[in-house]
């Protein structure tokens, strides 16, 4: 079963780290972060790999020409400014024949159970699944009554649900992208979820995606510790 990576895309909010490379370059460990989400995609079984190149790819391209490992990588370019549905519109070629696929971003980390994510797809038979998480908050909390604070939380356990990425997909989704303008969140979700095919997947588990240089310094911390938790492998 193959998996789809965007890593086109250029990062503007962790600028101090992609004025150079790639945001699926920046480093966690000594090892991109595209690596990490990689190796929990090949722990479960699934090794076979399709890349969407676009800032910077060559940096990516690179990278897997000289570094050794056990995956079925294949790199495209799918265009420096093309939008995430367009780039999973120029790859379509590529899954049109399978029955499903996994899709994730490059650079978010989860300790997903990726089976059962896919039992789940192959359960409900609609076109879509997209994993769903509650992210801690960045921010405290205060609630306050006539100017009292009566309750104050430094940091709330969950915010609100998100896209948290790690979706499974029948290449019949790919029919409801347009082009390279169009974008799989704003575009492309919502007439999945119109025509009743997108199915969401709870995980309540570890995420963190690298928006910012203070999630790379999050994740980069954790890596150091004994366990970081999305390190599923042995």
């Amino acid at each position: 079963m193959k998996t789809i990576i965007l890593a086109g895309g250029q990062g503007s909010r962790i600028s101090e780290e992609t004025y150079k490379k790639p945001k699926p370059m920046v480093t966690i460990g000594n090892k991109p972060i595209i690596w990490h989400i990689m190796k929990i995609y090949s722990y479960y079984g699934f090794k076979e790999f399709i890349i969407c190149l676009g800032y910077k790819g060559k940096v990516i391209e690179e990278y897997f020409l000289k570094k050794p490992h056990d995956w079925s990588v294949k790199l495209v370019h799918t265009g420096k400014h093309t939008l995430t549905g367009g780039r999973l519109k120029r790859i379509k070629k590529y899954v049109r024949n399978e029955k499903s696929f996994f899709m994730t971003y490059g650079d978010g980390l989860a300790n997903i159970n990726l089976k059962r994510l896919l039992d789940f797809h192959m359960k409900h038979k609609k076109l879509a699944t997209m994993t769903v998480v509650n992210p801690p908050s960045r921010f405290g909390s205060v609630k306050m009554n006539k100017g009292k604070i009566i309750n104050f939380q430094e940091k709330p356990v969950e915010s609100p649900s998100i896209n948290g990425g790690f979706f499974v997909l029948s290449p019949k989704t790919l029919d409801c992208i347009e082009g390279d303008e169009t974008s799989w969140e704003k575009n492309t979700l919502k007439k999945v979820v119109k025509r009743n095919q997108l199915m969401g997947f709870t995980h309540k588990g570890f995420f963190q995606p690298m928006d910012t240089l203070r999630d790379k310094n999050l994740l980069e911390n954790m890596w150091k510790k004994d366990k970081p938790p999305w390190k599923v492998w042995k």
